[in-house]
């Protein structure tokens, strides 16, 4: 009875550190992910209020209405600018949390499948006579949910790569006007 005590105490620490590390892992990512938004809100937020502040002298020093709208309009690309490079490091920044939640959760998934498995192949030495086919729905139970977890972490990588793919067009330039357009307007046919 001590043997059996001693083992289901092991056992029952091993599980208690399993999940304490699993938690920190995933704590210290999220952690990570966190201190890195903060500081590129803080980062975004102070190129905002620098370019805020140039502004208005600019403004100040047009000489008519046309000149007035003329600098209005170019003051807007720096702010979009500032926005483009936050979402892109944003993005940046998510796609890393991902990966690494990612990773922590299948090396979680593996680690439980793999004890599920040893137990199950336990069970099935221990089992009387004619529980065979009742494990074999279990594994087979496992199986299924082990590729049903594959297949949500291929289709969550495969939606990170297209998040990732649509930032890096939005780096390419912008297609320009034909010189012809600008200075008449609409071409025609």
């Amino acid at each position: 009875m001590s043997d059996s005590t001693a083992q289901i105490s092991a056992a029952a620490r091993n599980k208690v550190q399993a999940q304490l590390s699993l938690v920190t892992s995933l704590a210290d990512t999220l952690t990570d992910s966190l201190q890195k938004m903060i500081g590129l809100n803080l980062n975004a937020t102070k190129a905002s209020v620098e370019t805020s502040l140039a502004g208005p002298q600019q403004l100040l020093t047009a000489r008519d209405p046309q000149e007035f709208f003329s600098l209005s309009v170019h003051q807007a690309q720096p702010y979009a600018e500032i926005a483009l490079t936050y979402a892109r490091h944003m993005a940046g920044i998510a796609s890393l949390a991902h990966v690494e939640l990612t990773r922590v959760t299948e090396d979680e998934v593996n680690r439980v499948s793999q004890h599920v498995v040893s137990l199950l192949d336990e069970l099935e030495r221990l089992a009387p006579a004619g529980s065979e086919s009742i494990l074999s729905v279990m594994k087979s139970a496992l199986e299924n949910l082990r590729a049903t977890l594959a297949q949500l972490v291929r289709s969550s990588k495969i939606a990170v790569d297209t998040i990732e793919q649509n930032m890096n067009a939005t780096k390419a330039p912008a297609p320009q006007k034909d010189e012809a357009q600008t200075k008449h307007g609409a071409t025609r046919p």
